[in-house]
Order: C-alpha cells, then sequence, then structure tokens
C-alpha cells in the first residue's frame, strides 16, 4: 500500500507530463482511443466521488470565519473566466463548436488541482478548499446559466438538461463520497493516499479519449484553440491575482485566488460539450486540462519564491 501511495504522490507531482503524453499519443494514435469517449461522464463521476471522500466539515469553516475572501474568490471564478471567454470568442471571432467550448470552459467551478497548486506556492490552502468546495457545490445553478447566457448566441444552449448532468456527475458522486466517508471513517483514510493517481488516470483517458475523436478537427484548427486556452488561462491566473491586489488581500490570499481563478475543472467541462454539444466543443476542455497544469506549476513555482509580512500566515496555511 505504502508503494501504491508513493506512486501515488509521484503521478500528482508529474500530472502534467502524463496529460501531455496522453494528448499526443490519442493525436498521432486516434484508433486507441476511439472506444473511451462513453466512459468520460464516469470517469468524471469517479474523480468526484474522490472529492467527497476528502471534504471535511473544517474545508467549510474557511466560509464562515472569513466569508468576504471566499465569497471574492466564488465571484471572481464565475465572472472572469466566463466573462473572458466570451470576449476572447468575440474578438477572434471563433467558429461557432470552438466557441461554445471555451465558453463552456470558462463557466465550470475551480478544479481540484489548484488546491496542489497553491499549497505548492505557499498561498492559503484552506481559502483554495474551500473556494474550490463552494464553486463546485454552486455549480448546477451557475454554470448552466452562465453557459445558457453567454453561449447562446452561437448554438443552442438546453438550462435543464446541463443542470441534471451537473447534477448527476459532480453532485451525486460527491454525497456518494461524503457518505462513504462518514460509513467508512478511518477506512476511507487508505483509499485516499491513492486518489491523486485515480484522478491522474482519469483526466488523462478523458484527455485522450477528446483528442482522439476530434483528430481531424484538431489537425484543421488546434494551434487556434491551443493559442485561445493559453489566453484564457494566462488572463484568469492574471486578474485573479489582480482582484485579490484590489481588494487588498495579503499576498498568501493573492497566489490563491490567481490559482483558483485561471484553473478550471476542466473534466466537467469535457463531459458537458460531449453530451450536450460535439467532439470540437470538448477540445477546448481537454487542451485546458494540459496546459492549466503546466502552467499552474511554473505560476508557483515563481510564487513560492515572493515574501512579504504574511509570509509566516502562508507558512501556516501549508503545513
Amino acid at each position: 500500500m505504502r508503494a501504491l501511495a508513493a506512486l501515488s504522490r509521484f503521478a500528482g507531482n508529474t500530472f502534467a507530463l502524463w496529460a501531455l503524453l496522453a494528448a499526443a499519443l490519442a493525436f498521432f494514435q486516434p484508433e486507441w482511443f476511439r472506444s473511451l469517449p462513453p466512459a468520460i461522464v464516469p470517469l468524471l463521476g469517479i474523480i468526484m466521488f474522490g472529492m467527497g471522500l476528502t471534504l471535511k466539515p473544517e474545508d467549510f469553516r474557511e466560509v464562515f470565519r472569513k466569508p468576504l475572501r471566499v465569497f471574492l474568490g466564488v465571484a471572481a471564478q464565475f465572472v472572469i473566466m466566463p466573462g473572458m471567454a466570451w470576449l476572447l470568442c468575440r474578438l477572434l471571432q471563433l467558429p461557432p463548436e470552438i466557441a461554445v467550448g471555451v465558453i463552456l470552459v470558462g463557466c465550470c467551478p475551480g478544479g481540484t488541482a489548484s488546491n496542489v497548486i497553491t499549497w505548492f506556492s505557499r498561498g492559503d490552502v484552506a481559502l483554495s478548499v474551500a473556494i474550490t468546495a463552494v464553486t463546485t457545490l454552486l455549480a448546477p445553478l451557475v454554470t448552466p446559466a452562465l453557459i445558457w447566457l453567454l453561449a447562446s448566441a452561437w448554438l443552442p444552449v438546453k438550462f435543464s438538461a446541463l443542470f441534471l448532468s451537473i447534477v448527476q456527475v459532480v453532485i451525486l458522486p460527491i454525497v456518494l463520497g461524503l457518505v462513504a466517508q462518514r460509513l467508512l471513517g478511518a477506512r476511507v483514510r487508505a483509499a485516499v493516499d491513492i486518489l491523486p493517481l485515480v484522478s491522474v488516470v482519469s483526466i488523462v483517458l478523458i484527455v485522450a479519449a477528446v483528442v482522439a475523436v476530434s483528430q481531424a478537427k484538431i489537425a484543421e484548427s488546434g494551434l487556434l484553440i491551443m493559442a485561445v486556452v493559453v489566453l484564457h488561462n494566462s488572463l484568469g491566473l492574471l486578474l485573479g491575482y489582480t482582484a485579490g491586489r484590489l481588494f487588498g488581500l495579503p499576498l498568501a490570499q493573492r497566489k490563491t485566488l490567481a490559482i483558483e481563478v485561471g484553473m478550471q475543472n476542466s473534466g466537467l467541462g469535457a463531459a458537458l460539450a460531449t453530451a450536450h454539444f460535439s467532439p470540437l466543443a470538448a477540445v477546448p476542455s481537454a487542451l485546458f486540462s494540459v496546459w492549466h497544469n503546466i502552467s499552474g506549476a511554473l505560476l508557483a513555482t515563481v510564487l513560492r519564491r515572493l515574501h512579504d509580512k504574511d509570509a509566516p500566515t502562508a507558512e501556516k496555511h501549508t503545513h
């Protein structure tokens, strides 16, 4: 079990590499992965079940202890990324399916990888977990509403169908994870140690499935989509940090806001795009999944070197 936990830690630390490898392999050998798309929703469900296994009551105490910081993070997440997605689609006059895919990933809640990146950057981990948890729980209502509001100009959007999908692939698995945690208690701890490995394998398979099924379209417009994804993610990271600065947050919390805003639950974006739009609409989410882990790791390396008078607070939150 110890060896499995060590492998899990290694997989978590090298996540970006495996996602990149899977995307490249699926692009050059798409037939190997063409049977995978039906597994996208169950795989995302497994990731969300894992999130339910790890959520604790103290993760939500931060909401009551520092509600304004959590509210700012949640508001920034659901304003900056959807807004930037819509703006980029307009300015670059993207084709409808790609535009919907970019908006879709922008409207998703924060990704769970953001908590690890926050820890590595010496940010406020408690705040990061609280923002991720709150945005995820709000997702069934907020995400479909934002997609309907921003993407309807390109393709028809069904709010109720999106709402039901998010409840099924996000809320239900999280609730089952919380119930399992309550019923099994200490026995869950062994499972928690291997969760990074399970999450990495799941996301890597989702990326491979999306790239394989859209290989021809990626060959045609992959560079454009990648450029938009890099721009979208970079603006999210920058504007998240700027929002923290504007509201006078200490350095540790500014780091957290940058990472929380810039990193999305791109697995959810891929699942929703595949189920409700088209394989091409899922490509921005798949490429985002690869890129935001690379940019997040690079940014964390820079941010962990930044110190100010709040450095002791940051250290306290990261251990």
